[in-house]
């Protein structure tokens, strides 16, 4: 059993609401869908959500990098099992610009190339995709096998009005962790975080999100008013050129700081260790290359005495909703657990089931072959902008 061809899709869906944090707003998603097509004839897939301001990919940068990459030679042999193909999916290395120091440039793509073949595999081995935690050694300090997961909810900047609305939807719902955007132009984090926590209550497990608004001169007077609201975290406070001069800070800060998009790839998260920059890692499995090296960065957080959440991107479909719901479902110690807004957000989540979570966030672990789930064909054919076809 060989890989025999990869089908490339550029997809671009609308989002129900708009998005806006302090790097970005968004109306719509731009991703790259791969089908991976076996000799057999078992297809599998993957998805990958290239952000400029995360990585520095673009759609064309992804589909560039694949192009570039000589494929056959790297994803040609046999894939007799499900520690083969975890092998192969190890080994494979895009064609990277020579300057890339945090070797995260092209992640996403590899995301979804590397997603693509372990579905295909697991569906032909027929076992389910969370499987691969138990088969490989590196997440042997991590792996915890659970029936069901429980997500957390989160507050976008907003209006008053919607954050009133999103308070007492996420109380109602029985959430029992939210996190809220702040440092956005404009809206007062002070007042607005006064607001959430009277309507979710004292016993809500509050963390914020500064999505790189503040900065190392800043942060203690930006946080100041803040820590009042019992925060149990802050999510990357600055910008990525400034997180070394976070170990100068925490010791004065009352909540743990957690990087996010300053944790991309395996060599961010030992840069981390070693600076000592953060408490806790945010682990993407689109912006940190896939399912294995988000393995890889929770083993190496674990073995360092550092937490660690799963999160999303904004815009992820059923494909990436799944994908983390295994990686959930097989991880032991993950703090926060983020994703699975397929109803609530995209207006195409591509998959015929609904992976949405239930009452208080909770979510029933996949166990059909692979990431379990089926293709909406007419759907992905209505948000396909290009597609492109790879022999291998």
């Amino acid at each position: 059993m060989r890989i025999a061809e990869f089908i490339a899709y550029h997809v671009q869906i609308p989002l129900k609401t708009k998005i806006q944090h302090a790097s970005h707003t968004r109306r719509m998603t731009d991703s790259v869908v791969v089908r991976c097509i076996l000799s057999d004839g078992t297809e599998g897939w993957g998805e990958g959500l290239p952000r400029e301001y995360v990585t520095g990919e673009t759609i064309d940068s992804a589909f560039d990098l694949l192009r570039a990459t000589p494929l056959s030679t790297q994803l040609g042999a046999e894939l007799d099992s499900l520690s083969a193909a975890i092998d192969v999916c190890e080994t494979f290395a895009l064609t990277r610009p020579h300057h890339d120091p945090r070797n995260c440039f092209g992640n996403s793509i590899r995301c979804a190339v590397e997603l693509s073949i372990l579905d295909a595999v697991c569906r032909a081995t027929d076992v389910p995709l969370s499987a691969i935690t138990s088969k490989y050694g590196t997440a042997a300090g991590i792996r915890k096998v659970r029936d069901k997961v429980q997500y957390s909810a989160v507050i976008t900047s907003s209006s008053p009005v919607k954050q009133r609305i999103k308070s007492f939807l996420i109380r109602l719902h029985g959430f029992h962790q939210t996190k809220v955007k702040v440092g956005v132009e404009g809206i007062d984090d002070e007042v607005s975080l006064r607001r959430i926590r009277q309507l979710v209550g004292d016993g809500m497990d509050l963390r914020i999100d500064a999505n790189e608004a503040w900065t190392c001169e800043n942060l203690e007077a930006k946080f100041s008013p803040l820590e009042k609201f019992n925060i149990t975290s802050i999510e990357q406070p600055v910008h990525h050129n400034e997180v070394d001069g976070l170990s100068a800070l925490r010791s004065k800060l009352s909540a743990p700081i957690m990087l996010d998009e300053s944790l991309c790839s395996l060599e961010d998260a030992q840069r981390a260790i070693e600076h000592g920059t953060c408490d806790l890692f945010n682990i993407r499995i689109s912006k940190c290359g896939g399912f294995l090296n988000s393995l890889k960065i929770a083993a190496t957080a674990h073995q360092a005495g550092l937490g660690y959440q799963l999160g999303c991107q904004v815009g992820e479909t059923g494909i990436l909703s799944a994908a983390g719901r295994h990686f959930a479902s097989s991880v032991g110690d993950i703090r926060y657990l983020e994703g699975s807004y397929d109803s609530f957000l995209v207006k195409e989540r591509l998959t015929h089931e609904n992976l949405t979570w239930g009452r208080r966030g909770i979510a029933p672990a996949l166990t059909e072959p692979g990431l379990g789930i089926s293709i909406d064909e007419a759907a992905l054919k209505r948000v396909t902008v290009a597609e492109q076809h790879f022999s291998i």
